[in-house]
């Protein structure tokens, strides 16, 4: 019995040692074999910003608001009913009762379309609150774009200033003055009849504005 259980115990270590050796050369050579259940893919948790989206800033020192429509190319409607006329710029008619559209309106009212449909603009004014129609009179800003002057450089518009509305008449100016020598949209496409520039000294706004 001492010698069957002396072999017991030579065959039980051997066998361990046999066990160990075949997976330490298995670790060594075929380390996939030891992967029989794969690592469970980790939960990635959406990131939720504690902060709220920004507010816009008022860079001109005026008010936001989101433009409904487009009446043609120096009007729009705000939210809340209101009609806009851009100070400073007068664009061809496309909408004014008893008048037909005029060259380069219909591109006027589209231009202006693109660029302010639908969007939320800030407003500034200059002196005067509103026009003769009851329209608020503003300067249009798109972040640091000012859209009367754009209007205006690109050939959409004409400037039509009236006292003491102009705070921007030089800047929109020489944005006339570079459409006009690079013979941009209206300057190109119209006949050479085209109204000059309004630069009224004397006329008073709520008076001298055109629809």
């Amino acid at each position: 019995m001492k010698i069957e259980t002396f072999v017991r115990k030579q065959v039980y270590i051997l066998f361990g040692l046999a066990l160990g050796i075949v997976a330490a050369y298995v670790s060594t050579n075929y380390p996939s074999l030891l992967s029989t259940v794969p690592a469970p893919t980790p939960t990635i948790m959406p990131t939720v910003s504690a902060t709220p989206s920004a507010t816009p800033v008022a860079r001109h020192g005026g008010e936001f608001v989101t433009v409904v429509s487009v009446v043609d190319g120096d009007t729009i409607k705000i939210e809340g009913g209101e009609v806009v006329r851009y100070i400073g710029i007068n664009t061809p008619e496309t909408v004014a009762p008893g008048k037909s559209v005029e060259c380069f309106g219909k591109e006027a009212s589209a231009k202006n379309k693109e660029l302010v449909q639908g969007k939320v603009v800030e407003l500034t004014r200059d002196v005067s609150q509103r026009d003769r129609y009851g329209r608020l009179l503003r300067y249009v800003w798109l972040g640091d774009t000012m859209i009367n002057e754009i209007l205006v450089r690109e050939g959409y518009a004409q400037v039509s200033t009236y006292p003491p509305d102009v705070a921007k008449t030089d800047v929109l100016l020489e944005a006339q003055r570079q459409a006009r020598e690079e013979e941009k949209g209206l300057w190109r496409i119209c006949p050479p009849s085209t109204p000059t520039p309004k630069i009224n000294i004397t006329a008073t706004p709520s008076a001298a504005i055109t629809p």
